[in-house]
């Protein structure tokens, strides 16, 4: 396993050791210990989720807020997908920074994606299915979202055309408007 370092210095990209020939391909895509070792902390997992889009959807940007706010560790095994992790923590030195990266189902790569930062992604393929492990229970009346597009961020999403917005994502807030980490 190799670890890439972000500019943001809590996300994580995880490359894993891939074994493959011509019948195919293995790779450990997830150990607890290793893991543990190389964001420096114990992260207990408690729900997979799998998400499935078509070229040109956009979702988030989403976060949970406390008492229950969600680690996540993202990864594509169908397609490519632009990912996105947004710094929401309002004492941390790079609040309101952001880090993108193309995580994809050939690149294998993970992010992992601290409690305290705000999620989201384009989808680049024709489809693309993310699975992504979290750190705690999703809660409805906890869920929040930033608007994709907010000018205060300033995410350079790759995009061709418009992007394909949910109507939930769509009442999101502006970044200024939105409950933070302390």
């Amino acid at each position: 396993m190799k670890v890439i370092d972000t500019a943001i210095p809590d996300i994580k990209i995880i490359e894993p050791a891939v074994f493959g020939d011509d019948r195919g391909f293995f790779y450990e895509s997830f150990n607890q210990q290793k893991f543990k070792e190389v964001i420096d902390r114990e992260v207990k997992f408690v729900q997979d989720n799998h998400s499935r889009s078509v070229k040109g959807v956009l979702r988030g940007l989403h976060y949970q807020l406390p008492p229950h706010p969600q680690g996540k560790l993202v990864r594509v095994v169908v397609g490519e997908v632009f990912d996105v992790a947004v710094d929401i923590r309002k004492t941390s030195p790079t609040f309101g920074k952001w880090f993108g990266t193309t995580l994809s189902a050939d690149n294998k790569r993970q992010l992992w994606i601290p409690e305290g930062f705000a999620h989201g992604f384009l989808t680049l393929s024709k489809e693309a299915e993310l699975l992504y492990k979290a750190t705690d229970y999703w809660f409805n009346e906890l869920e929040a979202r930033i608007f994709w597009n907010d000018p205060e961020l300033n995410i350079k999403w790759p995009l061709i055309l418009p992007p394909v917005i949910s109507e939930k994502d769509l009442m999101g807030n502006k970044f200024v408007d939105c409950k933070f980490f302390d």
